[in-house]
Formats: C-alpha cells, structure tokens, sequence
C-alpha cells in the first residue's frame, strides 16, 4: 500500500521579503507541536551543497550519479539529475514519517501558499488576490482578501496552517 504524499504550504514573496525568517519561526513552532516537519527551498540558480576535494564532491566529479553521506546526526543525498527535479517528485521522496512540506518558493506550483510582503521589497503582490491561504506583512493594508498576519503572529499562522492542512498536532506519523 503507498502513502499518500504529506501536505504542502509554500511561503512565497520577492527577494529579500522575509520568506527564510518567516519558514523558521513556522519551523520552530510546528515542531514544539510535535509535527515533522520538512523544508524544500526552490533555487533558480545552480547550487552546490558540497566542498571542493572532499570525499562526497570527488565521487560526484567522478560521475556518481548520486552521492550519499550519512553519520549518527545526519543524512545527506547529494544528486545531480540532468533537469530540475518536479516538487511532486521531491515530495515522493521523502521520508514516511514527515506530517507536513513547507517550501520557499515554488510560487507556480498548485499549493497552499503563504505570501510574504515587506514594503519597500518586490513589485506588488506575486499571488493573484484570491489564491492564497495568508499574507504576513507589517502593512495592515497588504491584504483584503486573505487572513493577514503581522510578523510576530506565527503561532496564529501554525494555527491556519494546521487547520487547513487538517494536520494532527502531537501525533506523528509512524
């Protein structure tokens, strides 16, 4: 039997908005909840997560389709596929026992999202006005057509994402 995929909630905004700050206070918050949380991060520019001469890079210069490091407090898959991996496809990969997804971006992707709007950063809103789950802006005006959460509102905002998510608090997956 295959288990369905975990829930998705995107955090979207321009550069520089807030959208990593606004991720780890939604991180820390889900996790004192008792959830399991994963995090994918969307990057349009190539990324390298390795180290010039170490042992993991030298494999994957040698044509390792996939290199893997593990130790007793991490795990760590370093692929190098020949186009961008589909989120779907990301999502599958995971572990069984993650509850909930949250990404950094992927503002195409048909999620949940969660836009980030600083004055001063971006040029409007990403989100067409109805296709969001909130907005978290200092500007009491950033949104008239989602629920609004001020910066320091993070526990309200785990509250939305739990229950539209229909996630269970304090019951991890097994």
């Amino acid at each position: 039997m295959t288990q369905a995929p975990p829930p998705i909630v995107s955090i979207i905004g321009w550069h520089n908005s807030g959208k990593t700050t606004i991720a780890t206070a939604l991180v820390r918050c889900l996790k004192q909840r008792g959830l399991h949380v994963a995090v994918i991060k969307h990057s349009r520019e190539d990324v390298d997560l390795d180290q010039p001469g170490t042992d993991t890079w030298l494999l994957a210069q040698a044509g390792a389709d996939l290199v893997a490091i593990s130790s007793q407090g991490r795990l760590a898959l370093l692929e190098q596929p020949a186009v961008e991996v589909p989120l779907s496809d990301v999502v599958r990969r995971l572990p069984h026992y993650i509850d909930l997804v949250i990404t950094e971006g992927y503002k195409r992707e048909p999620t949940p999202k969660i836009e980030v709007i600083r004055p001063g950063y971006g040029h409007g809103r990403i989100q067409s006005p109805g296709e969001l789950l909130a907005v978290v802006s200092s500007d009491p005006n950033a949104a008239d057509d989602a629920p609004l959460f001020g910066l320091d509102e993070v526990d309200a905002l785990a509250d939305l994402v739990v229950m539209h998510l229909s996630l269970r608090e304090d019951a991890a997956s097994d």
